[in-house]
C-alpha cells in the first residue's frame, strides 16, 4: 500500500476520533450542567458569618 494512502487513512481515522471525543465531551458537559442547575444553590461562604455560642464557646454559622 502506498504511504500516501496509509497517511490519508490515518488522518481520516484521527479526524473521526477527534469528532467522537468532542461529541462525547459535549454530552458529558450537558449532563453536568443539568445536574448543577437542578441542585439547590447554597449561600456563598463569604456572606456567612460566625457567631460565638455563649453556652459552649464554639463558633457557629449565624442564621441570618
Amino acid at each position: 500500500m502506498p504511504p500516501v494512502i496509509v497517511l490519508a487513512l490515518g488522518a481520516f481515522g484521527a479526524a473521526a476520533l477527534v469528532k467522537l471525543l468532542a461529541r462525547e465531551s459535549r454530552r458529558v458537559n450537558a449532563e453536568l450542567d443539568a445536574a448543577r442547575r437542578s441542585e439547590e444553590p447554597e449561600a456563598p461562604l463569604s456572606r456567612r458569618t460566625l457567631r460565638r455560642d455563649p453556652a459552649t464557646g464554639e463558633y457557629r454559622p449565624s442564621d441570618s
